[in-house]
């Protein structure tokens, strides 16, 4: 029996969110006293792989075919089970990234496993396993109690950190035979962002509300954002707005982020906003008024009007880098 930890790559780079899983894997392993066996689909540097080895798996697996550089759910899943099986996993491990939503409850019905997604730490207890999560928005906690031979979990952003325990874990090529079948998408074209940090990968997002009072007075947001490599948000009101693409809608009904700072500027807090910020590591609000629930939820505070505060930070973060 194992731990199988699923690291996802982009572009043949593995994600921050990949070192949090493996690290979070590998103490699971430790406290059941299993192995802990991390796997690679698609295309990977071997450079790039033996990384994982960084953060203390027992073994390095990869599955090397170019038509898993693009998700195909269907094979994902396929070839996920098939490592599983072959391990006879415990638990499989995923990052509650897109992939991990979509991929991971596939699994676990393919495995027929119990499944619990966006965990926010180290399970309450081991025998039997009980996990915790967050509910009701981000207001509770849940504990969640799963049964069965095996268990399927994923877990939030920002919610284990990053151990490293360096050693040199050779690669091993997984040797389960791959089925055309398995591969259902066909990609025809691909179009790539670029030139701007991707929202639900950075670490520092500075975000504008209907505070701001304009798609005009984004400068200094975007000022800020290009000064701390950090990717520009918005609050929903914004977007409905036409202020702001709706790509960058942050909240229960746009993208749940977890960086590790998130500048909130002219933004009241609403609950749904709230939603999908709730779990990044430090949240620093600028707005005029001292009642907003985003002070709630805030480590830091700054009571003033977003048009006047920015561009004075703005000065500040210049003075600090350059």
């Amino acid at each position: 029996m194992a731990v199988l930890i699923y690291t996802e790559n982009r572009d043949g780079k593995f994600t921050k969110a990949s070192f949090e899983s493996v690290s979070f894997g590998v103490r699971i392993a430790k406290e059941m006293n299993l192995p802990a066996v991390v796997l690679s689909l698609g295309t990977v540097d071997n450079k790039a792989l033996q990384v994982l080895g960084k953060y203390g798996p027992d073994t390095i697996l990869t599955l090397e075919d170019e038509r898993f550089d693009t998700l195909d759910n269907k094979a994902y899943t396929a070839a996920i089970s098939a490592v599983a099986a072959d391990i006879a996993a415990k638990v499989v491990l995923f990052s509650h990234s897109n992939t991990g939503k979509a991929v991971a409850p596939r699994v676990a019905a393919r495995m027929k496993a119990a499944y619990a997604p966006a965990l926010t730490g180290l399970p309450v207890s081991y025998n039997p396993l009980i996990v915790r999560k967050k509910v009701m928005s981000g207001k509770a906690f849940a504990d969640i109690g799963l049964s069965g031979e095996a268990s399927v979990l994923t877990l939030s952003p920002n919610a284990f950190e990053v151990v490293e325990k360096p050693a040199d874990i050779p690669v091993e090529k997984v040797n389960i035979p791959v089925d055309d079948n398995w591969f259902t998408t066909r990609v025809t074209g691909v179009q790539k962002q670029t030139g701007k940090v991707i929202l639900t990968d950075a670490d520092i997002v500075v975000s504008g509300g209907r505070g701001m009072k304009g798609p005009e007075n984004w400068g200094p947001i975007e000022e800020l954002a290009g000064l701390l490599g950090a990717a520009t948000a918005c609050s929903r009101p914004v977007s409905d707005e036409d202020w702001r693409p709706h790509e960058e809608h942050t909240g229960q009904t746009g993208k749940i982020i977890a960086p590790n700072l998130y500048i909130a500027c002219g933004i009241s807090g609403a609950i749904q906003h709230l939603a999908g910020v709730s779990s990044s590591k430090y949240i620093v609000a600028i707005n005029t008024d001292p009642d907003a629930p985003i002070f709630e939820a805030a480590d830091y505070g700054i009571v003033g009007d977003a048009m006047k505060v920015l561009p004075a930070l703005v000065e500040e973060v210049k003075k600090v880098i350059q």
